[in-house]
């Protein structure tokens, strides 16, 4: 099924099917975008307030992950 036609189907489990899709879709994004932005020397509260998070949430969704493809993380 098309995506335009998920989107306008009154089915509850393709219209939430979509949403899940888009969900994962967004972490996706996030993650590359924000690995890219602290491979270029971005700080924490930089990333943060471009996703519109403190400091923290982004720190504590990402740091793990960074570490363990081998990005060097600023402390601020």
């Amino acid at each position: 099924m098309p995506a335009a036609e998920i989107l306008v189907s009154q089915e509850p489990a393709d219209r939430l099917a979509a949403v899940a899709a888009l969900r994962r879709l967004a972490d996706q994004l996030e993650d590359d975008a924000v690995e890219q932005a602290m491979r270029a020397g971005w700080s924490w509260p930089q990333v943060a307030e471009a996703l519109g998070v403190t400091r923290q949430a982004v720190h504590k969704k990402h740091a793990k992950r960074l570490i363990a493809a081998g990005v060097t993380l600023r402390r601020r």
